[in-house]
């Protein structure tokens, strides 16, 4: 099915794409309303049933992204794959956070259009080049931000001695001499080892000295 408010567009796309083998366009829609009106109508039979939507991501009313999530919410089998003029960030992980199989620009190749089609139908995701791009930053941000939690939270269950105390565990103090260094007994350093260890989620002082050098935890 194509969906696209311009019908100069969707006869373009039309007639390229009924020049390729094993594709057939069963639907046309001039926005997302009509789109989801039409999946209603054909629910009662999935058989019947777009395996693919061509979703222009700029459509009066509800946009392309908000009914690209509907559908993947609605339709498990009905994929989507966003065309769009914009090489934005904010519009291509909205998109993929909605469900969109793939992202391709409106001015890719004939070729590109029909293999993300092919790719798409296959079961696989399809992001043109630069869009990619793009995906792979954002992702690469999430994590670092995960690890910046992360580290900020391992961080938050140490106490002020315990971070002394591993400062003094990475520079390869055995317990008795940070007993010495701290005026402790062994068994209180040897207690806050095994309390971090435990917080921390660790099985030995070994992993315990990596974290601590690998996180920042001090």
């Amino acid at each position: 099915m194509l969906v696209d408010d311009h019908s100069i567009v969707r006869d373009g796309i039309r007639l390229l794409l009924e020049q390729a083998d094993g594709l057939e366009i069963i639907d046309e829609a001039n926005d997302g309303e009509e789109i989801l009106d039409k999946l209603k109508v054909l629910q009662p039979d999935p058989s019947r049933l777009p395996d693919l939507i061509l979703m222009d991501i700029s459509l009066p009313g509800m946009s392309g992204i908000q009914t690209t999530q509907v559908i993947s919410r609605l339709y498990k089998n009905v994929r989507v794959l966003m065309l769009s003029m914009h090489n934005n960030e904010d519009y291509i992980l909205r998109s993929v956070e909605a469900g969109a199989y793939g992202y391709i620009l409106k001015d890719s190749s004939s070729d590109e259009m029909i293999k993300a089609i092919r790719t798409i139908a296959s079961g696989e995701k399809y992001y043109s080049s630069p869009v990619a791009s793009i995906i792979l930053s954002g992702y690469m941000q999430q994590l670092k931000k995960g690890d910046r939690h992360g580290r900020a939270e391992r961080q938050s269950k140490l106490s002020n001695k315990e971070k002394e105390i591993l400062q003094f565990l990475v520079d390869g103090m055995s317990s008795r001499e940070i007993a010495e260094k701290l005026q402790l007994s062994v068994r209180t350093v040897d207690n806050h080892r095994a309390n971090m260890m435990r917080r921390l989620q660790v099985r030995n002082a070994a992993e315990l000295v990596r974290m601590a050098v690998e996180d920042k935890l001090i």
